[in-house]
């Protein structure tokens, strides 16, 4: 049984995301980079999981890395993103997952802005926008 506040059975989860959104949260798939809807996208407003809805970015803290995903500066709050040791691909990352539901959301690196340092480089499948009112 899964730890996560948001558990379901796969077959639900196929029925709730389409295919690519399925294999990036559920399967920690990456999509192509420059290829998300999110990469260069700069409206104001919040990122969150597209598999249970929990708010996870802010368009305040998104940057341009120039690494063909959205990445952002930190999370929303403290705890809302898991941090999990990640050595596949014959390399040590750190990935980061939803921590209500579990979904893969991407990486995080030690390569970004101050004052954080880090840069949350996220799949676009893997979030939902919702614009601040009046943007």
């Amino acid at each position: 049984m899964s730890s996560y506040k948001v558990n379901k059975p796969d077959a639900e989860w196929r029925a709730q995301l389409d295919a690519t959104q399925f294999e990036v949260t559920r399967h920690a798939a990456t999509e192509r980079a420059f290829t998300g809807k999110y990469w260069d996208h700069w409206q104001a407003g919040t990122y969150a999981c597209v598999c249970c809805g929990e708010p996870l970015f802010d368009s305040a803290t998104k940057f341009d890395a120039g690494c063909g995903w959205p990445s952002y500066s930190e999370a929303l709050k403290a705890g809302i993103v898991e941090r999990v040791v990640d050595r596949s691909h014959g390399m040590v990352r750190v990935e980061v997952r939803c921590q209500s539901c579990g979904a893969h959301l991407g990486h995080v690196f030690d390569d970004g802005p101050e004052p954080t340092g880090e840069r949350f480089c996220i799949n676009s499948a893997s979030i939902d926008f919702q614009p601040r009112n009046g943007s």
